[in-house]
């Protein structure tokens, strides 16, 4: 009985792993792998150093990546509408501390990714160390 019930305690452990909760699938855009160190003294990475400015890279990802300083950290997110099939007007827009899709308008946070419509935007990790940003997916 004793081995059951040790079973049953461990049970649980086994099925509480998970990714950090990090999920970047979306239909309408393509996964696409890349690694991308920035150094943020180069003047072009500089604005990121202060809160609430971004950055936007457009050889990485789908249509670009935009990289945003949240004040806690960074988030960096595709520059593709999420929302939309990909056309001559889905890339985003920075305006603030939003990106704006140009098929509909539709406003999305950088702070969260989150915007009205199903699919947030498509988030990619960053590391920090020291002045430099490893954005990768």
């Amino acid at each position: 009985m004793k081995k059951y019930s040790f079973f049953l305690l461990i049970l649980p452990l086994l099925f509480s792993c998970s990714d950090s909760g990090f999920n970047n699938t979306n239909p309408y855009l393509p996964n696409y792998s890349f690694t991308m160190d920035i150094n943020m003294k180069l003047p072009s990475y500089s604005n990121l150093k202060f809160v609430s400015n971004s950055v936007v890279i457009p050889a990485l990802g789908v249509r670009g990546v935009i990289i945003f300083n949240t004040g806690s950290g960074y988030n960096a997110f595709d520059a593709a509408c999420p929302n939309q099939a990909l056309s001559s007007c889905s890339t985003m827009t920075i305006k603030g501390i939003n990106a704006i899709c140009g098929c509909d308008n539709r406003e999305y946070s950088l702070f969260s990714g989150q915007g009205p419509l199903q699919y947030p935007l498509k988030q990619y990790r960053v590391q920090v160390n020291g002045d430099v940003l490893r954005v990768y997916n």
